[in-house]
């Protein structure tokens, strides 16, 4: 007989229960926010190409970044 049966970690009065917020997790939204800010910033600024390209550049690498910090390990608490 082994005695790993006493030293085993997945014991049933040692379980710790992580209770998960209810919540929207809005990170995940912005770009349902972001999404249609694009298109109507091309259609209103048509007027004005410098302001409407460098508004443009700015949101889309804003994007670009929020959906970088969602994919990398800076967002992730269980990774510590």
């Amino acid at each position: 007989m082994s005695s790993s049966s006493s030293s085993n970690p997945t014991d049933s009065s040692d379980a710790v229960y992580i209770r998960q917020s209810k919540g929207a997790p809005f990170k995940f939204l912005i770009p349902l926010v972001y999404a249609p800010v694009l298109p109507l910033i091309r259609l209103t600024l048509r007027h004005k190409p410098v302001l409407r390209d460098r508004l443009f550049t700015g949101v889309l690498l804003g994007a670009v970044a929020h959906g970088a910090y969602l994919v990398s390990d800076l967002y992730d608490s269980e990774s510590k």
